[in-house]
């Protein structure tokens, strides 16, 4: 499962504890990310189906997620469709996330 950013939600572990709805490995991601990112998660922060799902079962960053909503916008799968590929907003994703980019251009190459 590809997000719209090119990041493998499948293989986020936000996604897979919400896929096993194991509160404990919630708890456990919510304490370890609010340390390294610097500001307070709960365990109920730590919900997600993935970015491209029609719920509203999202992890707080990708609700507010100015890719997601472009896209959303666009009517388009990810970033790879898109005719201003990569744009500003995605080359910072890129930065923190290269693994991305790699799926991203993998996706685009095979269009």
């Amino acid at each position: 499962m590809i997000a719209f950013c090119g990041l493998v939600c499948s293989e986020c572990p936000v996604f897979k504890a919400t896929q096993k709805d194991d509160n404990q490995h919630k708890t456990k991601i919510a304490k370890s990310w609010s340390r390294y990112y610097g500001f307070e998660l709960e365990p109920k922060d730590i919900n997600c189906d993935g970015c491209s799902t029609e719920n509203d079962q999202l992890f707080k960053h990708c609700k507010v997620c100015n890719i997601r909503k472009c896209c959303q916008e666009q009517h388009i799968e990810n970033c790879a469709h898109c005719s201003d590929f990569p744009c500003n907003e995605l080359n910072k994703i890129f930065e923190a996330v290269p693994n991305a980019k790699i799926q991203l251009h993998q996706i685009k190459n095979n269009l």
